[in-house]
């Protein structure tokens, strides 16, 4: 029997912690033996962390732990996990009963019929409107501006074979991170499962609106160049823009109707500085994702580790 690592991203999840490890136990596709359970606690602020202590304390030979010394994000959490996880299939699920427990023996089949990845693709989708208007748009220009197709609706519910996760964890360790792009760009053996994502029973979403933006936009800029190809287009076409109202001030001169000058060039102006400083923010944009890497800062600093040995990962 092959070994499985289950890695949990929590950030004030205090309600749900006990539930979703019962559900885990009871719903295992592999052997108690053959089974870890890592709770990766983003800084929580709830209780969480005592939570997470107890259950660890009474399943030692199951659960462990990692905490973080302050809030990383969801991103840092999930790589946090597969750092520390030490088993030939690595799922990675968040702790919030969204990510239905019941799947794990699908996508551990999945797994022992050879698959290195198995993505989990939402059917049901509880956003608004706008939200995924905007969602469909993002991965649309990702695929249309890259060589490789990215997967609408996956989230970040999937399973990973052991040679997946040795890839990232020594070679993607950007800091700015996009995991279920990551693993869509590979290359290896991808199997694609659809799900109904399950009702969250209390709590939040922790991805707000801003969160989600940010995060979409670094994304974006991280894996495709088109917003500094934009810059490009938008000059070509002030270019032409320019030589064909040139031309009709010319002809207007001629036909003595000249152009009003004031408002004209009040409007040149306002256009051109609209337009310089758009091309200005996405340079921002590119060099703070530049900076941020160039400074090597980690990733997520751990707090403290439980039932794991310091030496891994």
């Amino acid at each position: 029997m092959k070994r499985l690592a289950i890695v949990i991203s929590v950030f004030n999840e205090v309600d749900n912690l006990n539930v979703i490890f019962d559900e885990l136990l009871q719903n295992c596709p592999v052997n108690k033996q053959e089974l870890d359970v890592i709770f990766v606690n983003d800084g929580s602020s709830d209780g969480s962390k005592s939570i997470i202590d107890s259950i660890c304390n009474e399943n030692p030979n199951i659960c462990k732990a990692i905490h973080f010394s302050r809030n990383y994000g969801h991103e840092a959490a999930m790589i946090a996990g597969i750092d520390f996880a030490d088993a030939e299939a690595i799922i990675c699920m968040d702790a919030d009963l969204q990510h239905p427990v019941s799947e794990l023996k699908r996508m551990f089949e999945s797994f022992e019929e050879g698959h290195d990845i198995v993505l989990m693709q939402r059917l049901n989708n509880r956003n608004s409107i706008l939200r995924n208007i905007l969602h469909k748009a993002f991965y649309r220009h990702l695929s249309n501006n890259n060589s490789v197709k990215y997967t609408n609706n996956v989230s970040d519910f999937f399973l990973i074979s052991n040679r997946i996760s040795v890839v990232l964890k020594h070679d993607f360790r950007e800091r700015n991170r996009f995991i279920r792009g990551y693993i869509q760009s590979l290359g290896f053996k991808v199997a694609l499962l659809p799900y109904n994502a399950g009702e969250r029973k209390s709590g939040k979403s922790k991805y707000t609106y801003r969160k989600l933006q940010n995060f979409s936009v670094n994304s974006l800029m991280a894996n495709s160049n088109f917003p500094l190809v934009l810059s490009w287009y938008v000059g070509l076409i002030m270019i032409v823009f320019s030589m064909a109202f040139g031309g009709y001030s010319l002809v207007m001169y001629f036909v003595n109707k000249p152009v009003s000058g004031y408002t004209t060039i009040v409007l040149l102006i306002s256009f051109i500085a609209a337009v310089q400083f758009l091309i200005l923010g996405i340079l921002g944009r590119y060099i703070a994702l530049i900076f941020d890497e160039i400074k090597r800062r980690p990733i997520y600093l751990v707090d403290r580790l439980v039932n794991i040995d310091e030496k891994k990962g």
